[in-house]
């Protein structure tokens, strides 16, 4: 991504997940009532700690995620919707934090900001509707997205100091020297509010499988293809080359990259469901300096907080979930 790119993202707080579904902004904007339970007889798909998530909202997350060039499965096409769940109830559960946690902006805050986000768009010869068309949302949702930015960077202006994100480069030289991986995977998909039951149901059931692949009763790519609840079943599990950081699931990433060429990892577990990963390229990369990233770092750094809160948010919220 260009540097432009990057600047912009951030103005924006616009998620970079490359091959997930793009951030949804169809929450209500900051500040806003918010919207109650379903009443009895009308249960939509997810309820989080009392806030409602609408099949509508749900739809045109799955839409805006665009169409896999394979016919689905009907587990296939359940777990992505399930995916594009996990991404609405994480904004949910953050619009919701926000509101406790961080002060209040003001509109001035947001013009000013806006029009920033305006000037950059300029050099690429790109307007703020441009923006909305492409994002698929309205001016005011914008906004609220926009001030939620805002709230998010003065909160975490405290919380992360210069010496936090030097220690974060150091830990995550792979990631910065842009080291890849290629990996396929197969997934069991777990709702938001699974059990320890399901948990250990899904895990024996990949163990087994596992113990399969690594006997050569199996080729992955066709368990993939077999068993996986993901969109990248019909081509193998393939889920391309991913660096280090913030393309995936950082469990899964991590075991992505500590698992040798050809090799196939232990059960992981993501916030997606529980995975098996096989490894079939590393790119190495090339030598980064600090100093001359040192922002972009700290963008990584503060998003990697943001999952972490989330991670725990998740633990503590009440969710339920009734996909149709």
């Amino acid at each position: 991504m260009s540097r432009q790119k990057w600047i912009l993202a951030s103005l924006t707080g616009a998620a970079v997940l490359a091959g997930s579904a793009a951030s949804v902004n169809a929450q209500a904007p900051a500040g806003a009532p918010p919207k109650a339970a379903a009443t009895a007889g009308a249960k939509p798909p997810a309820i989080v700690n009392g806030e409602i998530i609408t099949k509508a909202e749900l739809d045109a997350a799955v839409k805006q995620a665009g169409q896999s060039p394979v016919t689905l499965t009907e587990d296939q096409r359940r777990g992505q919707q399930m995916q594009v769940m996990g991404i609405l109830i994480d904004e949910m559960l953050m619009h919701q934090f926000l509101a406790k946690n961080a002060a209040p902006v003001t509109p001035a805050e947001v013009d000013a900001r806006e029009a920033l986000i305006a000037a950059e768009l300029k050099k690429e010869n790109k307007t703020l509707k441009d923006l909305f068309k492409e994002g698929d949302q309205t001016e005011a949702a914008f906004r609220a997205d926009v001030g939620r930015t805002l709230q998010w960077e003065a909160y975490t202006k405290a919380k992360v100091s210069d010496a936090d994100v030097e220690h974060y480069y150091k830990e995550n030289k792979d990631f910065f020297d842009k080291v890849m991986v290629r990996a396929s995977h197969i997934v069991l998909r777990l709702a938001p509010n699974a059990t320890e039951a399901d948990r250990a149901k899904a895990k024996e059931q990949l163990t087994e499988l596992r113990d399969q692949l690594m006997a050569n009763k199996i080729d992955f790519a066709e368990a993939a293809k077999k068993y996986s609840q993901c969109p990248t079943a019909p081509n193998g599990g393939d889920v391309g080359l991913i660096p280090r950081k913030m393309a995936v699931d950082e469990n899964f990433a991590r075991a992505a990259f500590s698992t040798p060429v050809n090799g196939i990892s232990d059960v992981v577990q993501t916030s997606f469901g529980l995975h098996l990963i096989k490894v079939t390229e590393r790119k190495p990369g090339e030598p980064s300096d600090f100093s001359k990233i040192k922002e972009d770092v700290r963008f990584f750094c503060v998003d990697e907080m943001r999952m972490s809160l989330l991670n725990d948010l998740r633990k503590s919220a009440q969710i339920e979930v009734i996909l149709p």
